[in-house]
């Protein structure tokens, strides 16, 4: 059972907890200072601790910030490697979360050394063919430049988590002239030709990987380029925002994720303000879940052009016009 006298009246680790509350630590770490493995996973489920990277975990209130992040590498990383791909965007501030996955960030890196790999549990490792600019080292940790991240990232991953990469990438400061600019250097490289293609896409307001990939079935629908973040004000107050949408007809596609649309306190919520914005603001708002953006066949696309239609075709009837 865990110790009362670990936490404080917060019912957070307090200043008797043998566990750092402002630093990351391992498994092996806390069994040095009197925390089993069985003990830390208990803390784990109970939300006293959380997993920053595989196998590096924090106290719950420990701030996140990309010292914080260094620092949980550091642990796991060799200072002769690199950090790439979804960890190198992790490290720059972006969050590149997979189809749902939220438990924790994966560490993929590559060995600088020639002829070396790494070869740890915890460690998604490989080969990559870096130059002297695609490396940065940030608060101690070697990783792949934005830019270059933002490359692979855009070449790697399938297309509806790259575009969501693109995305992020551009949020945390990658233009998307610079990542298009960038690309023909990769000619010949796996997944150059899809990289291509969605790079003029990027769009650093989409907020979430979810969004960006509803807003690609969007684009590959065949329907006219959506807006993003729009406003609809009562009022003259900006008081509710659409994820993707087309303003001239008034219809929007919206995403609602477990994390916060779940339970029924949200889901009235969230039917108060969808009803409002059909009633009195003439909005036909469709609402898509992981299911329908993310299955081996997702129905998607069809519901984004049956919407479309539906808005197009009662336009006037809505009074939009």
């Amino acid at each position: 059972m865990l110790q009362d006298s670990w936490l404080n009246g917060d019912r957070l680790l307090g200043p008797n907890s043998p566990l750092p509350p402002d630093a990351p630590f391992t498994p092996a770490m806390a069994e040095e200072w009197g925390v089993s493995r069985n003990r830390l996973s208990v803390m784990h489920r109970q939300g006293l601790v959380r997993q920053l990277v595989r196998g590096v975990y924090a106290a719950s209130q420990c701030s996140d910030h990309v010292a914080l992040r260094a620092s949980a590498l550091a642990l796991v990383v060799p200072e002769s490697a690199v950090v790439t791909d979804r960890t190198a965007a992790w490290l720059h501030g972006a969050e590149v979360f997979t189809r749902g996955e939220r438990a924790s960030m994966p560490v993929q890196c590559f060995e600088a050394r020639a002829g070396h790999r790494l070869r740890r549990g915890r460690v998604d490792s490989g080969e990559r063919a870096l130059i002297r600019r695609d490396i940065v080292e940030i608060e101690g940790v070697r990783a792949t430049s934005a830019l270059r991240t933002a490359c692979d990232l855009a070449r790697l991953l399938w297309r509806f988590d790259a575009l969501g990469a693109i995305d992020a990438m551009i949020r945390v400061g990658v233009s998307r002239d610079q990542l298009v600019a960038e690309l023909p250097r990769f000619r010949g490289y796996r997944g150059i030709r899809q990289a291509r293609g969605l790079a003029p896409l990027g769009d650093g307001r989409a907020e979430s990987m979810p969004e960006s990939a509803l807003r690609l079935h969007w684009i590959e629908a065949g329907l006219p380029t959506p807006q993003l973040q729009i406003w609809v004000r009562f009022g003259g107050v900006a008081t509710y925002r659409l994820d993707v949408g087309d303003e001239g007809i008034g219809y929007a596609a919206e995403y609602d994720g477990v994390e916060f649309h779940s339970g029924p306190t949200r889901t009235v919520r969230d039917q108060v303000r969808r009803r409002r914005l059909h009633d009195d603001a003439g909005w036909v708002v469709d609402v898509f879940t992981n299911r329908d953006v993310y299955a081996p066949n997702p129905k998607a696309p069809e519901m984004l052009r049956a919407g479309y239609y539906r808005a197009r075709r009662t336009v006037g009837v809505r009074g939009w016009l």
